[in-house]
């Protein structure tokens, strides 16, 4: 039987339709700027976040990355929210590859306010880092696939500038932010100098992120993509499963947001399961926003998170990952059904039956 893979959007696969656009690629050398596909992709890329010029480069970290090197300089601060990915999931690199601290801010759900930006950037001094650049996550991953609203964004883009940062968003997976608000891409990019965005976690591409904003700032983006092993050659074979991507599936980045609630409603009726208190409407949460689901057991279980993950594996074959000793992320995506949702609920029911301890 396939398995129920919910541990996260990066796990789905090429659909026939792709693997056919990939097959008919025209191609060149990226590395030497003909690849026709390649630069399509680019142009569609900055099209629709309303930017001048666009980088393709192998991954969300390395999108994050160029882009925090193209617009520091080493002994620079970026602020940005504590659960940032850049801090957790991105293995140290703004240290290593840029030289950078990182300033951390708080909030509900991955967010900040104005004033956090205001208290947190430093004035010039030789003694401090220099407070350079400002790092925004939309949709953010460990706050339960938030969407920022876009007057906080601006009112938040607009601190940042009050004291001389650039603005970056990490926006992997600002499709489903798109998608979830009904705010263009476009609106949310008109903020951000520049902008991430990933092809190959809900959009099912095999490989890819872009980087998008201005012309001289991209131009560094390409030079940094090569200085960090980058540069690909014969790459619009991804390009091309990127664009098929673009064209395809963003709209239908709903169905995974609806799968996500229904979800989280049939975890919500297992006894000592509870959601995410960010998540959790009937605790005056927000709810599910878009496709990732967070929820805890009990402290009182006496299966722990990855236990319970390692049932669900070996005697369900549904696939979920344990983030902390009691806290499991679920995320839903293009190869996940409806069907499949229902029958993972299930599955946690049955795998969570263990005595409880008293």
């Amino acid at each position: 039987m396939k398995p129920i893979d919910l541990r996260s959007d990066t796990v789905t696969r090429p659909t026939p339709a792709m693997i056919q656009a990939m097959a008919r690629a025209e191609v060149g050398d990226d590395v030497l700027g003909d690849d026709p596909t390649v630069i399509r992709l680019q142009d569609a890329v900055a099209a629709h976040l309303g930017k001048a010029a666009a980088c393709y480069v192998p991954s969300g970290t390395m999108a994050n990355q160029t882009a925090i090197r193209a617009q520091t300089e080493p002994g620079d601060e970026v602020l940005c929210h504590e659960g940032s990915h850049i801090i957790h999931y991105e293995t140290g690199s703004p240290a290593a590859l840029s030289g950078v601290m990182i300033r951390p801010l708080s909030g509900d759900r991955g967010q900040f306010d104005p004033e956090d930006v205001e208290h947190a950037a430093r004035p010039s001094s030789v003694h401090a880092p220099n407070s350079r650049l400002l790092l925004i996550e939309n949709t953010q991953n460990r706050g339960g696939g938030s969407v920022w609203p876009l007057d906080r964004v601006a009112r938040v883009a607009a601190a940042g500038r009050r004291h001389g940062l650039r603005v970056h968003m990490d926006g992997a997976r600002l499709w489903n932010a798109s998608v979830a608000s009904g705010t263009s891409m476009a609106a949310y990019a008109a903020h951000a100098d520049t902008v991430s965005c990933c092809f190959s976690k809900g959009l099912g591409a095999p490989v890819g992120s872009c980087v998008a904003g201005d012309v001289e700032t991209i131009r560094r983006v390409h030079r940094f993509r090569k200085m960090f092993g980058g540069a690909m050659r014969q790459s619009g074979v991804l390009a091309a499963a990127c664009l098929h991507a673009l064209e395809h599936h963003v709209d239908r980045l709903a169905e995974d947001h609806a799968n996500a609630q229904r979800f989280a409603k049939g975890l919500a009726n297992i006894p000592g399961v509870t959601l995410d208190r960010q998540q959790d409407t009937t605790r005056g949460g927000v709810g599910v926003e878009t496709n990732i689901v967070f929820f805890d057991l009990a402290p009182d279980m006496a299966v722990t998170a990855a236990e319970l993950c390692a049932r669900l594996k070996a005697d369900h074959g549904v696939l979920m990952l344990p983030p902390g000793p009691r806290r499991i992320r679920a995320v839903t995506h293009l190869d996940v059904t409806r069907a499949q949702v229902d029958a993972a609920v299930a599955a946690v029911e049955r795998a969570i039956g263990v005595p409880v301890r008293v």
